[in-house]
C-alpha cells in the first residue's frame, strides 16, 4: 500500500508530525505528548474506527512508539508519557522489540482458512466435493460448505470453482512475511515472533488497519539538534523523488539545515567505498577462498542469513554497509558529531544498534519521519534554489538503492579495475526469494557465486519507511544514475578523505 495515501498513512504520519513538533518545543513538552491522541481524533465523532476511545486508545500507543516507547501494559493503567523521562534525552533511545503489533489495533485477521462465499451457485456438478481429497465439502442449504476440521488447505476447490465463490483468507500481515514469523496470540490478534524476524518491516507496510508498527528515534534526534549538538545528516540514495516530484537534492540539503542539521552527505558515497572493496575481494569467490560470497549492506538479508543459516556466516562480507562506511568517514572529519542515516529502512534502526556501530551511527530515521519533521517545521521547498549540489558520489553508488544494483556495481568496478576477470553474480529480493537462494547456496548450487540480497522486493526503494510508489522511486534513482557526473568510483577510492 506504499505510494497510497490511505487513512492508516495519513494517522501515522500525523503523529510523527506532532511528536517532531513536540520535540522542537520549548514548552511542557509531556502535556504536549499527551495531547496527541486528540489532536488525532479532535471531536466526539470518530473518524477511523467505531468509537473515539479505541482511536484516541491506538494514537496514543503510536505516540509511544514514536518516542522509542514500549507499547503499554493490558493489565494496568499507564499514561501515555509513563518513561518519558528516560526518553527525553538527546542520545539514541531503544526499547528492544523494533517491530510492535498494537493489540487495540489489531483486527484479528483470520489466517489459512478456506471457505465459500456469497458467489456459490450450488452448481449441479459441484466440482468443489469432486477433487477435495478429504471430503471436506458438503452441500448444505443448496450451497458448498467447508468442513474446517477435514480441510487440508490443499486449494483444489479454489482453482476448480467456475464462479471462483472458494476463497482462502489470509491474513496480510502473515502473506507479506517471506520467513514466517508472524502468529497469533491466545485472542487471535497478530503477534511477532521476535526469535524469526529480521526486521524488515514489510508486515507494517501491509496491515491495513495499521496495527503494526515500528518504533522511532525522531524524538531523541530532534533534541540533539535542539541541544546545540553537531548533528550531521547522511542520506541514502533512495532519497530521489521521495519529497515531491519537483524537489531537487540541493532543495533536500537546504531544508535539513534549515531543520537544524550541520552537513548533509550522501550514503552513496559509502555505497562506493563498498563496490570497490568488493572488487578488490572478488579472488575471494574466484580463488575458492570461499565458496560464493554474501553482500553485507541489507541488514534484513544479512540477519536472515545470521539467523536462519548460520553455518554459511563466513560467505557474509565483512565489508562495512553504506551507511556505516559514511558515518566512519564523517566521524573521521568531524569527531564531535552526531551522524544521522536518513533512509527507506526500518532494520537500518537495529544494524545501528550494534555494539560495532553504534559509535558511527547515532540515529537512524526513515524518509517518512524525515517528511514529518519538514511538515512540523513548516518546510517550503520552493524557496530555496533547485539543483544538485551532491557531487561525492558515482552513479554506480547511487544505483545501491534499487534490486540488482550492487551488483552491478561490482561488477563495473570488476571490469573496469581487473579486465577479464570473471565471476558469476546472483541476485534475490524478498524474504522468501532471498530464503531460497540462501537454500541454494548453502547445498552447493551457488559456488563461485557473488550473491545480493535485498529484504524488501524492488531493493531499498521499496523500503517500508519510503513515501514514493516504487515504480516512481525506481524511475527517480535510474535518472540521477544516469545524469551523475562520474559513473564508477577511483580504484583508490578507500585513501580518499570525504570532502
Amino acid at each position: 500500500m506504499r505510494g497510497i495515501d490511505t487513512q492508516t498513512k495519513k494517522i501515522r504520519e500525523q503523529v510523527f508530525e506532532e511528536v517532531a513538533r513536540a520535540a522542537y518545543s520549548t514548552g511542557d513538552v509531556s502535556h504536549e505528548l499527551e495531547e496527541i491522541p486528540y489532536k488525532i481524533t479532535p471531536s466526539d465523532v470518530p473518524l477511523y474506527r467505531e468509537s473515539i476511545w479505541r482511536e484516541r486508545a491506538i494514537a496514543s500507543e503510536r505516540v509511544r512508539l514514536a518516542m522509542g516507547l514500549s507499547l503499554r501494559p493490558l493489565d494496568r493503567p499507564v499514561h501515555i508519557t509513563e518513561g518519558f523521562a528516560e526518553s527525553n534525552i538527546s542520545e539514541k533511545y531503544y526499547e528492544p522489540p523494533l517491530m510492535q503489533v498494537i493489540p487495540s489495533a489489531c483486527d484479528m485477521c483470520e489466517d489459512n482458512k478456506i471457505e465459500v462465499s456469497n458467489m456459490c451457485h450450488g452448481c449441479v456438478a459441484h466440482p468443489c466435493m469432486e477433487v477435495c481429497p478429504k471430503e471436506a465439502i458438503s452441500m448444505v442449504d443448496g450451497h458448498a460448505f467447508v468442513d474446517q476440521d477435514k480441510c487440508i488447505k490443499c486449494g483444489k476447490c479454489i482453482a476448480i470453482c467456475p464462479y471462483h465463490a472458494i476463497i482462502k483468507k489470509i491474513r496480510p500481515c502473515a502473506e507479506a512475511c517471506g520467513i514466517n514469523a508472524i502468529e497469533s496470540d491466545e485472542h487471535g490478534r497478530a503477534k511477532i515472533n521476535d526469535e524469526k524476524c529480521v526486521s524488515c518491516g514489510q508486515c507494517m507496510a501491509s496491515c491495513p488497519f495499521g496495527a503494526i508498527a515500528d518504533k522511532s528515534q525522531i524524538f531523541q534526534m530532534i533534541r540533539a539538534i535542539q541541544h546545540g549538538d553537531e548533528v550531521i545528516a547522511e542520506i541514502a540514495p533512495a532519497f530521489e523523488g521521495q519529497f515531491g516530484a519537483d524537489v531537487t537534492p540541493a532543495q533536500v540539503i537546504a531544508a535539513l539545515k534549515e531543520c537544524g542539521f550541520k552537513d548533509v552527505h550522501e550514503v552513496a558515497l559509502g555505497a562506493d567505498i563498498g563496490a570497490v572493496s568488493e572488487a578488490h575481494h572478488v579472488k575471494e569467490v574466484v580463488n575458492g577462498d570461499l565458496p560464493f560470497l554474501l553482500t553485507s549492506c541489507c541488514p534484513a538479508w544479512s540477519m536472515l542469513a545470521k539467523k536462519y543459516f548460520p553455518d554459511i556466516i563466513d560467505s557474509v562480507s565483512q565489508e562495512l554497509t553504506p551507511m556505516v562506511a559514511t558515518a566512519r568517514s564523517i566521524k573521521k572529519k568531524y569527531p564531535n558529531s552526531k551522524v544521522v542515516f536518513i533512509g527507506p529502512c526500518a532494520a537500518k534502526k537495529l544494524e545501528a544498534s550494534r555494539r560495532t556501530v553504534r559509535s558511527d551511527v547515532d540515529f537512524v530515521i526513515t524518509f517518512e519521519e524525515l517528511n514529518a519533521i519538514f511538515k512540523a517545521k513548516n518546510i517550503d521547498f520552493s524557496k530555496y534554489d533547485k539543483g544538485r549540489s551532491m557531487h561525492e558520489a558515482t552513479g554506480a553508488g547511487r544505483g545501491y538503492a534499487v534490486a540488482g544494483g550492487v551488483i552491478s556495481a561490482i561488477e563495473q568496478c570488476i571490469e573496469e579495475y581487473y579486465p577479464g576477470t570473471e565471476v558469476q553474480t546472483e541476485h534475490c529480493e524478498g524474504l522468501a526469494e532471498c530464503k531460497k537462494m540462501l537454500l541454494l547456496a548453502k547445498a552447493g548450487k551457488k559456488d563461485g557465486c557473488m550473491i545480493e540480497g535485498m529484504g524488501c522486493p524492488g531493493g531499498c526503494v521499496a523500503g517500508v519507511g519510503t513515501i514514493l510508489p516504487i515504480n516512481k522511486a525506481k524511475l527517480a534513482v535510474a535518472k540521477t544514475v544516469k545524469e551523475s557526473t562520474t559513473k564508477l568510483p577511483a580504484k583508490d577510492l578507500l585513501e580518499i578523505e570525504l570532502p
